[in-house]
Order: structure tokens, then sequence, then C-alpha cells
């Protein structure tokens, strides 16, 4: 099993993964971490800047960890199947072994990133 972890500083779990480069990827075997190797986007390899439809260096991973995503993403890596997971832990490592023990605590999607909780007023006269 491969997971990846968004970590554009490469110490911590980014927020924003749409325009992350940088990922994390650990090889799982056994339940354990047998290899991490960094893996570097080019630009229009992002997913701010590709298009699903493209293949990406992340189509080959079984997870996602990241620190925020938007339900647009999210339903992006589903199609993939690669399930996205959102934490506040901001060590890759950690979050890792602690989904792999089942104790990672996740957060729900963000909405949309381009709608701003814009609420639309309709007057009816």
């Amino acid at each position: 099993m491969k997971i990846a972890v968004a970590s554009q500083n490469r110490k911590e779990i980014t927020g924003h993964t749409g325009r992350c480069r940088k990922f994390w990827v650990y090889t799982i075997e056994n339940n354990e971490i047998v290899e991490k190797e960094l893996l570097k986007l080019p630009k229009e390899q992002s997913f701010h800047d590709s298009s699903p439809f493209e293949p990406s260096p992340l189509d080959h991973m079984q997870v996602l960890i990241t620190g925020g995503m938007g339900a647009g993403l999210a339903r992006r890596l589903e199609q993939k199947n690669i399930q996205a997971l959102i934490t506040k832990e901001t060590d890759p490592e950690k979050a890792v072994k602690d989904f792999l023990n089942g104790t990672l605590k996740t957060e729900p999607f963000e909405p949309h990133e381009h709608e701003h909780g814009h609420a639309h007023e309709h007057s009816h006269h």
C-alpha cells in the first residue's frame, strides 16, 4: 500500500492540497512503513493546475493525508480510488502511523474553495 502525505515544507502536513507540490510517499507492508520518499510535482501537475483526466504520479496511492482539501478535490481522488483524509495532525509520519493504527483523527472536507460562503438573497415582491 502507498500513502501520500501533502507536505510542501517537507516537515509538516500542508493545508492547501490543491497547490501543494511536495508529498511524502510512504510504502506500507504488513502495516509497517518500509520506505519513505519525497515526490515533487512540477507546477502543472499540482491538483490546481492539472485536469482530473490527466495521469498523475499520485494515481498509484491508496490514501492521501492532508491538512485541508475542498470537496471537489476529494471527489476527484475518490474517482481514482484514492482515500482522501483531512487531519489536524501536523507530523506526516505520526499521521501515517495513526492511520495504520486506526487512531488518526480526521476532519470533514471543506466546501468547494471557489465559493467563499457568499449568501445570495432573493427578494420576492
